[in-house]
């Protein structure tokens, strides 16, 4: 009996062992033949190509796959309970934020970002570029401001030098950029290693005694989108591009930066405070989160693998991971896809709940602040309500100007948002003090700012002639750059 129970055991485990040596086979099978394929793709290349490309079409007879799915970013369709891939105006779902930018560009305009296809155009047409060659002398934006919008960008550094093609004006390059971000924005075009193309990304690094170059393939693929989606400033006079990382990538951290320059953006139109203008984070937040810290990539969850005959790929239709739940979260979580979808829309909107408190505390505390100046407030009197406004909107800014910033860090965005609303309350109660002081006593009367239309108006925006002035600016120059970067054999390709 007990020979045959041994007998019976031995052929199980020889089957068991035949199963697996052949799924392994089967898997090995699969690498090498996506092995063999890929090494005949880079073999095989029809287009050999070295240092900056900026025609992105040069790529897609190597590369069809990718360059297919990176066309793909011209969609718009993509939408979820909060945001999606089509411009939506932010001023209009929000008109406080009128209010607080008053003084600085983006009171005018702010949408919500569109995918990587539309990244000229958009810059071409936002009111915040201004309209120069139309409104004459006032030429708003610096060079600097194109310097994420396509592989032109880094060919234009090379042939003119980084610090000049920061230092000239922004329609200096209009007939120059052309082509939208693409291939040789994140990619080495001879061996098509990821290689930012950015030297502020470099710079920062070295500030910090690191190297951008030493960085592992796995950090590259969050490293092409950090070099973009990071928070930044130019320097006054010379608009060179600056990373604010020396003394770390937190809130705080990047406010103990500024502070110790003394900078600011603006100086805000109705309370005269010092304004610091959040950028987009987006890389600092997400170093922040779980995901970020466990090691997973900006490309993990927004250029998902897709797996297509004997080829494993990266996708280039950059958008939310909400889009492809099966391709994105499920690799890594077996909750349904419904449910991973709730259970970030849960944090969007407890973020989104505090974010509203924020702002309208905010704005008010600006409005009375106007109030305290006109009754007569001295600057010693503000001064300290000045330094409680800064404080309250880089924080609030620092954590709204982060795109996905609420599903990157839900917590520390709670945080960050908890404080700013704080801070914006303590500024309030230091106005009351104040006007007190001045013989006033009671609410502050609030303007009607219901609308953007009616907060832009109270602010002391003439948004017709500003409007009427970009209308002209695209149907009369935007065309000549076009004309011009035609003849010299740039066109614009998508």
């Amino acid at each position: 009996m007990a020979k045959q129970l041994k007998r019976w055991q031995g052929w199980l485990l020889f089957g068991g062992s035949m199963v697996v040596v052949f799924i392994l086979g089967l898997l090995v099978s699969s690498l090498l033949e996506r092995r063999a394929e890929v090494v005949s793709i880079f073999n095989n290349r029809k287009v050999q190509m070295e240092g900056i490309v900026a025609d992105n079409a040069k790529f897609e007879g190597d590369f069809p796959r990718e360059y297919e799915t990176w066309r793909q970013t011209a969609d718009t369709t993509f939408k979820s309970e909060f945001n999606g891939s089509a411009a939506v105006d932010v001023l209009a779902q929000r008109p406080n934020m009128v209010v607080l930018w008053a003084g600085y560009a983006f009171s005018w305009e702010y949408n919500t970002p569109r995918g990587h296809h539309h990244a000229v155009e958009d810059l071409r047409a936002i009111l915040r570029t201004g309209a120069p060659g139309v409104t004459e002398g006032k030429e708003p934006q610096p060079g600097t401001c194109w310097t994420c919008k396509g592989p032109d960008v880094p060919r234009l550094m090379k042939e003119h030098g980084i610090a000049a093609f920061y230092k000239a004006k922004w329609s200096h390059w209009g007939d120059q950029v052309m082509s939208s971000v693409g291939c040789s924005d994140c990619h080495d075009a001879k061996t098509m290693d990821l290689k930012p193309a950015r030297p502020a990304l470099y710079e920062a690094w070295q500030r910090v005694g690191k190297d951008v170059s030493k960085a592992s393939h796995q950090e590259m693929r969050s490293l092409v989108c950090a070099q973009c989606y990071t928070e930044y400033y130019f320097q006054k006079g010379s608009n060179y591009l600056v990373f604010p990382q020396d003394s770390g990538m937190t809130v705080e951290a990047m406010e103990k930066y500024y502070d110790a320059m003394n900078y600011k953006d603006y100086t805000h139109a109705l309370s005269r405070a010092p304004i610091l203008k959040a950028q987009h984070p987006g890389y600092e937040v997400h170093k922040m989160g779980i995901h970020g810290q466990r090691g997973v990539s900006c490309a993990d969850c927004h250029m998902p693998y897709i797996s297509e005959g004997g080829v494993k790929y990266t996708d280039h239709h950059i958008m939310s991971p909400l889009a492809h739940i099966d391709r994105t979260c499920q690799t890594c979580h077996r909750q349904s896809a419904e449910t991973l979808r709730q259970n970030v829309y849960e944090r969007q909107r407890k973020c989104n709940e505090i974010r509203n408190r924020v702002e309208q505390e905010l704005a008010t505390a600006h409005i009375e602040a106007k109030f305290a100046w006109d009754k007569g407030a001295t600057e010693k009197e503000m001064e300290p309500v000045l330094k409680l406004l800064r404080k309250s909107q880089w924080r609030w800014d620092f954590a709204v100007a982060s795109h996905g910033a609420s599903f990157h860090a839900p917590q520390e965005v709670t945080r960050i948002l908890s404080h700013s609303l704080d801070y914006a309350s303590q500024a309030r109660l230091r106005i009351s003090k104040v006007l007190a002081q001045h013989g006033f006593m009671g609410d502050v009367p609030m303007p009607d700012i219901s609308t953007k239309a009616k907060a832009q108006a109270y602010i002391g925006l003439d948004m017709k002639q500003r409007h009427a002035d970009k209308e002209k600016f695209l149907k009369t120059i935007v065309p000549q750059w076009v004309k011009k970067a035609q003849a010299a054999g740039r066109i614009l390709e998508i």
